[in-house]
């Protein structure tokens, strides 16, 4: 089993690189056309040139964001709804929002009614 580990780790390589390559937006392809790079990993992707030639070379990558949690300035960073003040205050809103348009529902009974529906 271990002998097709190689060959299956080249494949997966091939298959992510020609994926990877197919959905970049034109614009983030560097110093090729995009069709070019789809060739050339195609090509050279049993001996691992294309692939590893795109992945270096073919795409703009960006930066890591630096300073780990909450490091980046300006950014949204996820909160639980639970603790979003401003989730919770929507919620509040709304909550009173329906309850001005729907006052209490009425008690729709007939009190001369008996409790199946039916008059005396």
């Amino acid at each position: 089993m271990l002998r097709y580990l190689p060959f299956l780790l080249i494949l997966a390589l091939w298959i992510y690189a020609f994926i990877d390559c197919l959905n970049t937006p034109e614009e983030e392809v560097k110093h090729l056309p995009k069709v070019v790079w789809v060739i050339i990993v195609l090509l050279f992707g049993q001996v691992l040139i294309g692939p590893v030639a795109w992945l270096v070379a073919g795409k703009v990558r960006k930066a890591p964001a630096v300073g780990g949690r909450g490091g980046g300035r300006g950014r949204a960073q996820w909160v639980a709804p639970d603790d979003n003040p401003e989730f919770l205050k929507s919620l509040g809103d709304e909550t009173r929002r329906k309850s001005a348009q729907d006052p209490e529902p009425e008690d729709r009974t007939d009190p001369d009614e008996d409790p199946q529906g039916r008059k005396p």
